[in-house]
């Protein structure tokens, strides 16, 4: 029942880590030699991070509770 309750946690998580992108990506544009890109395109660009980290983040969890 709590991953439930942590659901919209994660929802409003993910809006605002995509919005964070969006302005780092703009402040920092000329020193990296990125484009600014828009919110949709931050939104694209963090659920591929969460796809790639999150897997990474499960699979250091699941050794930590082995070896309890």
């Amino acid at each position: 029942m709590r991953a439930y309750a942590r659901l919209p946690a994660a929802g409003v998580f993910f809006f605002v880590s995509a919005w964070a992108l969006m302005l780092f990506a703009g402040a920092t544009s000329d020193d990296t030699g990125v484009k600014p890109f828009g919110y949709l395109t931050s939104m694209v660009l963090t659920i591929a991070l969460w796809l790639v980290v999150a897997p990474a983040i499960g699979a250091v969890v699941g050794r930590r509770r082995h070896r309890s």
